[in-house]
């Protein structure tokens, strides 16, 4: 009784706060049906990344011959990263800039919140066999700067979802570094060895177990590939990554 009664105060406060503040796009503003959602015409235009994709970095093939019989994509088979496997719910565009630079630049953590969901789907077999979640870190300035990462918001949605639990503070950055946008992929990797370490009180929270990487974007792989050797250091038994999106690399277009 007491729980039917709670359930509809809920429902009446909910309804309430949808006249005060009719529900909206959460990436063109129009009108939409339940707060937290997107339009029909945004849903439509998201491009979600399905196979054929690489088998370790998640980068998504034009045709799955790129993959060759391993399915693995020119840049892994090179350099094969340290970690695992990673998966991205979305493909890196305009799109998907729309839901995750607001969330990153402009305090709008609600996004959140549709894009786990996403990840989730995305990477149902990396969640089913992660022992927790760790979010990639800010450098301490920057997120003096920004209030809050926006890998961990990630990471505390995702981990409601599937269950996992989550541990912030895990990793940190011992040294800032210089925006990687511009660079190549060598530059991107050289820019950030090294640059990743787990905070001793959190090595027996590591230690022989499976750790699921968490952050917002994967251009080259060169930051996931830092953290994840500062977590196999630190004693991991494995390392997967999971991101709201992937840039696509022009050479498998």
């Amino acid at each position: 009784m007491v729980h039917r009664v709670a359930l509809r105060l809920r429902r009446l406060g909910l309804l309430g706060l949808d006249l005060l503040l009719p529900p909206r796009c959460a990436a063109c503003d129009k009108p939409v049906r339940v707060q937290g959602q997107l339009c029909a015409a945004c849903f439509t235009h998201t491009n979600f990344i399905t196979a054929p994709f690489c088998n370790r970095c998640g980068v998504p093939f034009a045709s799955a011959e790129q993959g060759g019989a391993e399915g693995v994509c020119p840049a892994c088979r090179e350099h094969p990263p340290l970690f695992r496997q990673a998966r991205a719910a979305l493909r890196y565009d305009a799109q998907a800039r729309r839901l995750i630079l607001p969330l990153k630049h402009g305090d709008r953590i609600e996004l959140a919140q549709i894009l786990a969901p996403m990840m989730t789907r995305a990477a149902a077999a990396l969640l089913a066999a992660a022992d927790v979640l760790v979010p990639v870190p800010l450098h301490r300035r920057r997120l003096f700067q920004r209030k809050y990462n926006q890998a961990a918001v990630l990471a505390y949605a995702v981990g409601r979802l599937a269950a996992r639990p989550v541990l912030p503070n895990t990793l940190i950055r011992i040294r800032r570094t210089t925006p990687l946008d511009e660079k190549s992929p060598e530059e991107r990797a050289r820019e950030v060895a090294g640059s990743f370490t787990v905070r001793q009180p959190r090595m027996g929270q590591i230690t022989g177990r499976t750790v699921l990487l968490i952050d917002d974007v994967m251009t080259s792989g060169a930051t996931a590939n830092a953290c994840s050797a500062a977590l196999l250091e630190a004693g991991a038994l494995a390392v997967d990554v999971l991101v709201a999106a992937r840039v696509p690399d022009p050479r498998l277009n």
